[in-house]
């Protein structure tokens, strides 16, 4: 694995485990459908992205600006040129750079809606289609698709939220130990750059070879009867729409268990799924917290899972 100094190691930041999970989860299966990343500034958001990027070295991270307009994202016809010569010319956009790359939206809240509905079709679907004039043009977009937003600045509509497979809320580190720990990293890295990769090389590889592993055995993995018997309990009981959450549960916990090297999933698989899929679909108001009543569905998914 070459070294890149000015990229901070995957494996040397410390805690929001399920920010850096949710990550590595995409990028093993990219048909989850991307990742919504929730949390105040300074919480290693997008350093956690371009680490993640770097680690796998066939990844780059395609940055998707919140002023950019429809035509700069999927790309556009030209209409005047196939007119004149019966051929398509595509020019194409922001998706198709994104192909089997990540496609990193920062304030993803902030992008108009439509465009927010057409990143996240292209995202499910792994195709970008372009019709201007009764002309249309398709090509493959295999992405992930990573948000990152401040809920202080305005949520996305429960549409939207539903549409993102997994959903993590990141807050800065409370433990003073791991506060200090954040800075002592942080200013080695500063101080020489060189040393610091060197020191989390290993790790690096050792992470990088489990998810290009789990890449390889994704679509073997099986799952019983039973563990989607009780995905369907737990979104009856907490009375969320659809199905698509059902549908998450189930494939992120496959994701798990390919990540950690097993080709059936388990119960638990289920509830560490749980934890990424559900939060962002219960129904609550506008005042209520994001994270209000999890204790409660950890409670449920735990009951059910010791059926």
């Amino acid at each position: 694995m070459s070294i890149k100094q000015n990229i901070y190691p995957f494996t040397a930041l410390v805690g929001q485990e399920n920010m850096k999970k949710a990550l590595i989860l995409n990028v093993i299966n990219p048909a989850l459908g991307g990742v919504l990343i929730r949390g105040e500034k300074g919480t290693a958001k997008s350093t956690a992205v371009r680490a993640l990027a770097d680690l796998l070295e066939s990844l780059k991270v395609v940055d998707l600006p919140i002023s950019a307009t429809e035509d700069q994202v999927v790309g556009s016809l030209n209409i005047e040129e196939a007119i004149k010569t019966g051929e398509k010319k595509f020019e194409p956009g922001l998706l198709a750079k994104a192909h089997k790359n990540i496609l990193y939206i920062d304030e993803i809240n902030l992008l108009d809606d439509h465009i927010v509905d057409v990143l996240l079709d292209a995202a499910a679907m792994g195709v970008n289609t372009v019709e201007r004039e009764g002309i249309s043009y398709s090509h493959p977009a295999k992405f992930v698709l990573v948000g990152t937003m401040n809920p202080e600045e305005g949520d996305l509509r429960p549409q939207l939220l539903d549409r993102f497979a997994l959903s993590v809320e990141v807050i800065g580190e409370q433990n003073p130990k791991d506060r200090v720990e954040v800075v002592k990293r942080r200013l080695a890295f500063e101080k020489d750059p060189e040393s610091f990769v060197t020191g989390y090389e290993e790790a690096q590889q050792l992470l990088a070879e489990q998810i290009i592993h789990a890449q390889k055995v994704i679509h073997d993995v099986v799952v019983t009867d039973e563990t989607l018997e009780i995905a369907a309990k737990i979104s009856i009981k907490l009375d969320i729409d659809g199905h698509r959450a059902d549908l998450m549960m189930i494939k992120t916990a496959m994701t798990i268990a390919a990540f950690e090297g097993r080709l059936q999933v388990e119960k638990n698989d289920l509830l560490k799924a749980a934890t990424l899929v559900l939060p962002h679909r219960l129904r609550r108001t506008p005042f209520e917290d994001y994270n209000q009543g999890w204790s409660d569905i950890e409670k449920l998914v735990n009951e059910e899972c010791l059926v």
